[in-house]
Formats: C-alpha cells, structure tokens, sequence
C-alpha cells in the first residue's frame, strides 16, 4: 500500500474513532445521571449548533493563516481538553456547557482531515475522487470499534467513555503534525472576498429556484430524524435491562454492539447509491430514505431484546439505507444541480440544513416528545413523522429523472 494512504487511513480511523467513543452512549449514560428527555436531547443538538458556523469560521482561517494540519491537531486539542473536563461533571449546568465546547472544537475537524486528505493526495499525484473513499471508510471501521470498545469495557453509561474519546483525540492531535503541510492561500484575491463569499452564503440564493428551495426544506425534514436514534436508541435498549425477562439478554448486555450494525450497513449501503441513483433518480432515492426512517423507527418501537430482537436487528440494517440513501445521495444531488462557482457553498448550506438546523430542531423535539409520550409510543411517533414527510415530499418535489443523466 502507498505510505500516504496508510498515514491517511490512520488519520481517518482516529478521527471517527474519537466521536464513536461517545456518540452513540451518551445518551444512555446521561440518563444514569436521570437528566429528562429535553436535557439529552440538547447534548445533541450541540452538533447542530457547532455545524452552522464552526466549520466555516474554521475553514476560512485555515485557508488564509493556519495550515490545515496544523489547525486540525489545535482543535483536538481543546476538543480534547473540554470533553475531559466534561467527564468530572455530573450537574446539567457544568456538564453541557463543556460538551458544547468540545464539540464546535470536534465538527470541523471532519472537514479539516478532507482537506488534509485531497492535499496529501493531490501531492502524490493520485485522484482524490479514486482514492479517497477506500481511505474514508476506515473512519466508520474506527467509529465502529470505539463503539466495541466502549461496550466491552462497561463505559456505556461511564463518564470513562469521555476520558476515552479525549485519549483518541490528544493521539490525532500529536499524530496531525506529522502529516504533509497544507499550504495557505494568502492573494490578494482571497484577501478581497466578501464575509458573504467565505461563508458561502452566496449559495443560498438557490432558494429562488422552487426546486432547490424544496429539497433543502425537506432536507431539514429529513435532517431532524439524524440525532434522534444517536441520543436515545442506547438508553431504550438499557431499559429493558429492568425487566427480568429481558435482564441478561445480548440486546441489553451489549446494547453498543447491537447498535455497531447501523454503522457496519451504512458502509454496506454506501456501495448501493450509484446504482440507484442512476436506474431511478433522486427523488425515488429520497423516498425509499425516508421509508426506511419510518421502518428504522417503528422496528425499535415494536422490537424487544428477546423474541422480537429480529426487529432490532433489521431497524439497525434499515439505518444504512435511511442514512445513505439521505445524506449521500442528497450531495451528489446538490453536486449534480449547482454550478462550479457556488458548488462547495451548496454544499455547505446543504450541510448547514441538514446536520445545522436540522438536527438542532430535531434534537430538541424528540426530546420533548420523549418526556411526554416515553417508550414505545415516541418511536411510533417518530415513525409517524418520517411518513408525514414522505408523503409531503412525494407530492411537492417536482423532479422528473432521465435515466442518463446520473
């Protein structure tokens, strides 16, 4: 293997490796400290806050000042720092303040390592396009066996889960600065664009056109669906622990690894897109995404650890096509509709709909929901509001595919 994808590999394993680690046990761990339903759910609302500005106030100073490799191995640093501050805290004052910081620090460095990737690529003359997603998948193997990790070693509902994440994180950091050196840009042309261009807002005049204005609104739809099983499907599972009958099966005891087969379908399912991107189309692509949250969340509303844990075990299969079939297909869609010039701010406000407001809005209603209705009935709720969407989307988004044309 060519030594600079290696290095690359390790990069990407960390970067995700440091996110697995709590992302998916959170929830559960804060609801050992017995914080409400609304107080989980802004823990991961936090990731959408820290995706509407952070990524690009990060991005322009590492295009005009910091090298990219540099500003990737300060910002694990803090994220480092705040997250192990965080796992001392147990009060909902102290601790989601520190977890808030940890992650407007932690969410661009996704970005960073991309840029970090391309540049290292592009050095060695290989094709980021070839190149770059057999390395990109070796993060969701990191994601995936940070999740094991925690599972084995009883951290689900740890604050050692944090303590873990910070380890991952402070290694990626000192491991940064062995990467190849991402030069600045520092012409006078960069130095004249306008606030508006450097956070790409230039791209949200795609609202005029009524297509574009409906795919975005409904990728903020869609987008409120993204955090709800990351903040609570964890803690659900872990319920069932209070019913003898349920106390000492796999779905409880392992609750983390149950979880670990969304992220090994998500992978899986990666490899579906341009086949059915090309044969049907976005919008059928879109529809069969948002089909799958309705099963995604009715199979964990009507499955049990027991007999029933089939209906877990497919809810968490159903979760690659939901996911991928969403957020992947839906960039290549945006890639497909813009031109050059606004290309990458489409993307952006692409992202800022979906993981921004998307999943600041949904973190917090699931939240409420949660408190309201409790389990079953929130999953049924949920999957109720993924039809409502798919029902509306099917009838609105005005999209006529041409089989060539993918």
């Amino acid at each position: 293997m060519n030594n600079i994808k290696f290095r690359l590999i390790i990069m990407n394993f960390l970067q995700y490796a440091v996110w697995g680690a709590w992302l998916i046990s959170l929830g559960a761990y804060l609801g050992s400290l017995e914080f409400t339903g609304l107080q989980i759910g802004s823990f991961f609302a936090t990731m959408g806050i820290a995706s509407l500005f952070m990524p690009a106030v990060v991005g322009i100073v590492a295009d005009r000042w910091i090298p990219a490799q540099i500003l990737l191995a300060i910002c694990h640093l803090f994220s480092g720092a705040f997250i192990v501050a965080a796992s001392f805290q147990t009060s909902y004052e102290l601790l989601y303040p520190l977890m808030l910081l940890s992650v407007c620090f932690y969410m661009p460095t996704i970005a960073l390592t991309n840029a970090v990737a391309y540049n290292a690529l592009e050095k060695e003359h290989l094709n980021p396009v070839t190149a770059f997603p057999p390395i990109r998948v070796w993060g969701t193997v990191g994601f995936i066996v940070a999740m094991w990790m925690i599972d084995l070693m009883h951290y689900t509902v740890s604050s050692k889960q944090l303590i873990l994440s910070a380890g991952l994180s402070f290694a990626l950091a000192l491991y940064s600065l062995t990467l190849p050196n991402c030069p600045v840009c520092k012409s006078s042309h960069d130095a004249n664009r306008s606030w508006i261009d450097a956070f790409g807002l230039r791209a949200f005049t795609l609202f005029k056109h009524k297509k574009m204005a409906i795919f975005f609104v409904f990728s903020m739809l869609l987008g409120m669906s993204l955090q709800i099983t990351n903040a609570f499907a964890n803690s659900y599972l872990l319920d069932f622990g209070s019913n003898p009958e349920f106390a000492h099966t796999f779905g409880v005891e392992h609750s983390t690894i149950l979880i670990s087969l969304s992220q090994m379908s998500e992978t899986l399912c990666i490899l579906l897109i341009p086949f059915f991107l090309k044969r049907f189309g976005i919008k059928t692509v879109m529809l069969i995404s948002m089909f799958a949250w309705v099963l995604r969340f009715g199979l964990l509303g009507t499955g049990d650890p027991g007999t029933g844990v089939w209906m877990l075990i497919l809810s968490m299969i159903v979760y690659g096509v939901a996911f991928d079939f969403f957020n992947i297909s839906g960039s290549l869609y945006v890639e497909q509709e813009t031109g050059p010039e606004i290309r990458s701010s489409a993307q952006g406000v692409f992202m800022i709909m979906t993981n921004g407001f998307g999943a600041f809005i949904g973190s917090y209603v699931a939240g409420v929901v949660v408190d309201k209705y409790h389990w079953p009935d929130s999953w049924f709720i949920f999957a109720g509001y993924a039809m409502i969407v798919a029902i509306l989307f099917w009838i609105l988004f005005d999209y006529k595919h041409v089989r060539n044309r993918a």
